[in-house]
């Protein structure tokens, strides 16, 4: 009897053993992320995760150059990019659909400068000269669409090669009427008080079309998303609190994007922000927004999304 009660009691030890196996959760992805941003908008969403303290699993690289992000992120240096929304389709079609779009994160974020008072709706462009920066690029695009939209043909457009070269002509008050992105806007601004923001481009886009202005979008790589699904969306949860934060336009907020090098000086952060249309659009109205906008893009110029518009799985 004793010898049959010890071989019951060593089977329910055993079955417990296995089921307690059987409970236990797999381990957790502690994979460090790698991320790339651009300095100003398309940025300025990620600030709050460059704490390591806060997010350690973050790796985030906050760079200049658009076309230096991209070749890192074709040679594999990254797994999330935050790029311009047209960058997103020469990549997917370059890297053959390894690409894949996981939210919208920067609306319209073009201004027209003026200094003066004459400028105060896009009719009042007609016969003027516009200094602009963004030559071969999607400011271009959205430029011209919006010109020709308002069957404006007789606006002289010329074309610096740097923000900042422009900025510096403007707060000199050697061009008076100009187009340049947040946040330069605000900075040059700040630098000549007699500048006003004559025309909202936002507001022109939404006046000729039901799509909104797309300029900035999270891209990351199809092969990583597989991997790390969880991981990826813990991610999105945690860039939609940053996003939020940020548009509060704190002192704290406007502190973490000095911190990570996206701008110089906090007030300028704090007057830029409003202006900088900093959101995260993910699933349907994303899909619908960014497919819209490469409508405008191929038709403006078939090499500006990598020859040919995505295939729907580009969109999370």
């Amino acid at each position: 009897m004793k010898k049959l009660l010890s071989i019951v009691l060593a089977a329910l030890m055993l079955a417990a053993v296995f089921a307690f196996a059987g409970c236990k959760k797999a381990p957790a992805d502690d994979t460090v992320i790698r991320i790339a941003a651009l300095k100003g908008p398309t940025g300025m969403g990620m600030a709050p995760l460059t704490n390591k303290e806060t997010y350690p699993r973050y790796n985030i690289e906050i760079g200049s150059d658009p076309s230096a992000v991209t070749s890192a992120f074709i040679a594999g240096d990254y797994d999330i990019a935050a790029l311009p929304v047209n960058v997103a389709a020469v990549l997917y079609n370059k890297l053959e659909g390894d690409v894949v779009m996981l939210g919208i994160n920067t609306l319209g974020v073009l201004y027209v400068l003026e200094n003066g008072s004459e400028i105060n709706s896009m009719a009042d462009l007609s016969g003027k000269t516009l200094y602009a920066t963004g030559q071969g690029s999607t400011p271009e695009y959205i430029l011209n669409y919006l010109l020709d939209k308002n069957g404006l043909t007789d606006v002289t457009v010329e074309f610096k090669a740097e923000h900042s070269e422009l900025a510096a002509l403007m707060a000199e008050g050697s061009v008076t009427l100009g187009m340049m992105p947040e946040p330069n806007v605000t900075a040059t601004m700040v630098k000549n008080d007699q500048l006003r923001v004559a025309l909202d481009l936002t507001s022109e886009w939404s006046k000729i079309t039901s799509t909104k202005l797309v300029q900035g979008v999270i891209i990351a790589r199809r092969s990583f998303v597989k991997e790390h699904e969880a991981r990826v969306k813990t991610f999105i949860e945690d860039y939609g609190k940053a996003v939020e934060l940020i548009n509060t336009a704190s002192d704290e907020a406007c502190q973490m994007i000095v911190d990570a090098g996206i701008l110089p000086a906090a007030p300028v952060a704090k007057k830029a922000i409003p202006r900088c249309n900093i959101v995260l659009i993910t699933g349907d109205e994303m899909k619908a927004a960014a497919s819209a906008m490469y409508e405008v893009l191929f038709n403006a110029d078939a090499k500006s999304v990598g020859g040919k518009i995505p295939a729907e799985d580009l969109y999370y």
